[in-house]
């Protein structure tokens, strides 16, 4: 399932074959531009601007993305700058977008449960790699303290207005801020409940 090659130019700056076939698997060859890095792009490939510019990066070296800044407009390119490993996920975040818009028709985004099933993925490997305990209570805690810190950003600070955007009681969102830690912003000043 790929993405369509008009819609994305997109410029590879990798030498891992790996990393460029992952690639090409989820957008068609016409619109991927490869090279080992910026210094070897052919001028007329160096002069056109991308839709996104994925960069590998390696440890103890320079930025991989010093160079590109021409091709880099940042109110219309994505720019990926990552090791190996980092482009390796994205890669694969990027067919399971291809996959979801294929399935739902090229109009649907991708859904927030997707995102979030993607996002779990490694850290629910790597606790059962760990033998962690516990992961619902934990999982649930890291999801609605910045669930509920933008709730209450969103409202300014109001409680009432907060806790009905969330569905949820005013006592208990009140309780859940304490338990949690999250700082209020009440009159211009964060105190803690």
């Amino acid at each position: 399932m790929t993405l369509s090659s008009s819609v994305f130019s997109i410029l590879l700056l990798s030498g891992d074959p790996e990393i460029q076939t992952q690639f090409r698997q989820a957008f068609k060859d016409a619109s991927m531009t490869t090279a080992k890095d910026a210094t070897t792009l052919p001028r007329e490939v160096a002069r056109r601007s991308f839709d996104a510019v994925i960069v590998e990066s390696k440890a103890g070296a320079q930025s991989g993305s010093i160079g590109i800044s021409h091709h880099v407009d940042p109110s219309r390119t994505l720019l990926i700058t990552g090791s190996k490993p980092v482009l390796r996920r994205a890669s694969k975040f990027m067919q399971s977008i291809a996959r979801a818009k294929t399935a739902a028709g090229a109009a649907a985004p991708l859904s927030l449960e997707d995102y979030v099933e993607w996002k779990m993925g490694d850290f629910v490997k790597g606790m059962r790699n760990g033998s962690g305990r516990n992961l619902h209570p934990m999982l649930i805690s890291a999801i609605e303290r910045p669930l509920i810190t933008k709730a209450l950003q969103e409202t300014k600070g109001n409680q009432i207005q907060a806790a009905e955007l969330l569905g949820l009681n005013r006592n208990t969102l009140r309780k859940k801020i304490h338990d949690l830690h999250i700082p209020v912003k009440r009159g211009g000043r964060v105190r803690e409940i």
